[in-house]
């Protein structure tokens, strides 16, 4: 049987800025009735959802942002 020693690895998180990587996307919440807006790769289009969804309901004056943004995970570079 042969034994192999592995040594520790760090790992980084970070941002996936490659080519393939998923488009981060926005979505406003209405944070007086939890309508929300569809998702998009434009922040433009949620804010616009958010303007016609006040004016529509002018009560409605607090919103959420949420972003979905892809991440990943590395082996940290040891040089």
């Amino acid at each position: 049987m042969r034994e192999t020693v592995h040594r520790p690895v760090r790992w980084v998180s970070e941002p996936d800025r490659s080519p393939d990587a998923v488009a981060m996307t926005h979505r406003m919440r209405c944070d007086a009735c939890g309508a929300v807006s569809p998702r998009s790769v434009d922040f433009g289009r949620a804010q616009d959802w958010q303007l016609r969804h006040a004016g529509r309901h002018p009560s409605h004056l607090t919103y959420t942002e949420t972003l979905t943004r892809p991440w990943r995970a590395r082996p940290q570079d040891n040089r």
